[in-house]
């Protein structure tokens, strides 16, 4: 009988090591604390590519055929669309932290969604006005969701590393 007592006492002290090397999930309260800040960082640096790397190479006409540099272009665009719409879907989560910025942000899903494949839409030659004026008009939705929320969004261009991953 003592046998077992000492090995159900070296296994509960296991177990409580265990548990304290193991992190703790973050509470609600840790959760909203921080969901104004994730949002806006998020949302910044899906505008800042967008911006950067889509509508204004598009805007200066580095996308048409003949154009020197056009492949490099589309493929920086197709990247930078696919971490914008990454970056949209990180902001739209961390909405869902902050009762205001949730019900601003709700609605924009859709529009969110339609997105996802115009990466490879961008890197392979085929977007058009129609596309690029989608992302523009997403992005300024969001940010116009996120001043009404009292959380504004200013662009940041992310790195080139961040956009490879």
């Amino acid at each position: 009988m003592a046998a077992f007592a000492e090995a159900d006492a070296a296994a509960s002290a296991e177990d409580a090591e265990a548990a304290a090397a193991t992190p703790s999930a973050t509470t609600p309260a840790e959760k909203q604390k921080f969901a104004k800040a994730r949002f806006v960082a998020n949302a910044g640096l899906a505008a800042g590519a967008t911006y950067q790397w889509i509508i204004k190479p598009y805007r200066d006409g580095k996308f048409k055929k003949g154009t020197k540099g056009r492949t490099f272009a589309l493929v920086k665009a197709g990247l930078a669309g696919a971490f914008a719409y990454n970056r949209l879907k990180a902001a739209t989560e961390n909405a869902k932290g902050d009762p205001l910025l949730s019900k601003a942000v709700g609605p924009l899903t859709a529009g969110i969604d339609s997105l996802k494949g115009l990466g490879s839409k961008l890197r392979k030659g085929q977007a058009g006005d129609a596309d690029i004026g989608a992302f523009e008009d997403v992005i300024n939705s969001v940010k116009e969701a996120g001043k009404s929320a009292g959380a504004t969004v200013t662009d940041k261009i992310p790195s080139a590393g961040q956009l490879t991953g």
